[in-house]
């Protein structure tokens, strides 16, 4: 969710570069934008069937919610892992491994009735996801200038915005004409395709880089943490993947309801409500200069309330704007937090980073958790109603921590 503070580096990067080196640069991108959304499209796939789930595991949304979501457990534990332990693996070699080793746990997927298999399944897919993730900029940090560096990671974001939108399309339709199983293992397919992406152009072994020892990354820890500002961002990335993923989890039960009645094939085409953040992600990059970060983050905020407050309508376009609103506003909104998070620290960029994916990670499996129970106790309406009270107390947190993050 963070493409707009990066959008703008692809065309810095490319404008930068001499004329002979400009195929070099899109190629890159291209490949990096391919496999990101290679690698993440299951991720948010499975989203798309949680009705089917439901039906098929014979449990209730609140517990197929939480289970679908544990990828993000495995993401905020293997977010931490890989800072301490870079040092001892090989960048190139860990990425293409890691999506290689990701295909086998979306493959096991197809074969399992077992919910608590399920389960663990989606942890280890998210421990390799979050893990091929962190080598990879780690290893363009190591190797790209800042402009090029920018454009890299624009080009990643890309590939996963792609596959928030396409990889739900995908689920569904695969799973309505073929099955749910095949659902899966076409994903696998993918993934797989990402790890030969991913050998081919990262190529063979790269040399590794000498770096501080793990005691360095936990001893930053501890000095982050009597950074208020940086606790206050902390505090925001972990609203805003909780109102992300509790939004876009149990709206799809509504949808599938008799308020609408939707297919589940009608329900995978309802995330064409993903395009405008593709749009309004470049606009926040413009907005953080001109408005300053904490009036751009409040802008994004702001729709997103509005959206949250038309899901309460039982009029389906209504609802659907709603769900346009909250998905482009929270992009908006991550991706001027993710820009401010190396404006709020000094040192130590990289174990600050670190700490605040986790959090972001760990919002998305309560909030999984915790509005799975409001939803099934107290209904939608209550539902609605704490998300609307976590996104305005986001919008408060940013008066302190981003006020003068970004000029």
């Amino acid at each position: 969710m963070s493409l707009a503070s990066q959008m703008t580096g692809v065309a810095d990067a490319i404008a930068d570069k001499p004329p002979e080196d400009r195929r070099a640069v899109i190629t890159r991108s291209s490949m990096i934008a391919l496999i990101a959304f290679l690698t993440l499209i299951d991720l948010f796939g499975s989203q798309a069937l949680l009705p089917t789930l439901v039906e098929t595991y014979g449990v209730s949304p609140a517990t197929m919610g939480f289970a679908v979501n544990a990828s993000t457990i495995g993401m905020a534990a293997s977010s931490l892992i890989v800072a301490i332990f870079a040092r001892h693996i090989d960048r190139r070699r860990g990425i293409w491994v890691c999506l290689a080793l990701l295909s086998l746990p979306t493959m096991a997927l197809a074969f399992t009735n077992d919910l608590t298999t399920f389960t663990l399944l989606r942890v280890a897919q998210g421990v390799f996801m979050a893990a091929a993730f962190t080598l990879t900029l780690t290893y363009l940090s190591e190797i790209c200038s800042v402009t090029a560096l920018g454009g890299a990671m624009a080009a990643y974001i890309t590939g996963n915005v792609a596959s928030n939108l396409l990889g739900r399309l995908m689920a569904a339709g695969l799973t309505d004409n073929l099955g749910l199983a095949e659902s899966f293992l076409g994903f696998a397919v993918l993934n797989l395709l990402g790890a030969i992406a991913a050998y081919l152009y990262f190529g063979g072994r790269s040399e590794p880089i000498t770096r501080e020892d793990s005691n360095s990354v936990l001893a930053a820890w501890a000095d982050h943490a009597k950074n208020l500002r940086l606790l206050a961002m902390i505090a925001i990335g972990f609203i805003l993947l909780f109102v992300f993923v509790a939004t876009f989890t149990y709206a799809n039960f509504i949808l599938a309801s008799e308020v609408f009645a939707l297919s589940q094939a009608a329900i995978g085409l309802t995330y064409f409500v993903f395009l405008p953040a593709i749009f309004t992600t470049p606009i926040a990059a413009k907005a953080i200069p001109s408005l300053g970060a904490a009036r751009a983050f409040q802008l994004g905020i702001l729709a997103s309330l509005i959206g949250l407050g038309l899901l309460l309508t039982s009029w389906l376009p209504g609802f659907l704007l709603g769900l346009a609103l909250v998905g482009a506003g929270l992009f908006f909104a991550q991706s001027v937090a993710t820009a401010s998070v190396a404006r709020t620290v000094t040192h130590d960029h990289a174990a600050a980073n670190g700490i605040y994916l986790s959090s972001y990670y760990v919002g998305g499996i309560v909030g999984a958790w915790l509005i799975g129970q409001v939803f099934e106790m107290s209904g939608w309406t209550s539902a609605i109603i704490l998300l609307l009270t976590l996104t305005t107390v986001a919008g408060i947190l940013s008066y302190a921590s981003m006020k003068e993050s970004v000029r």
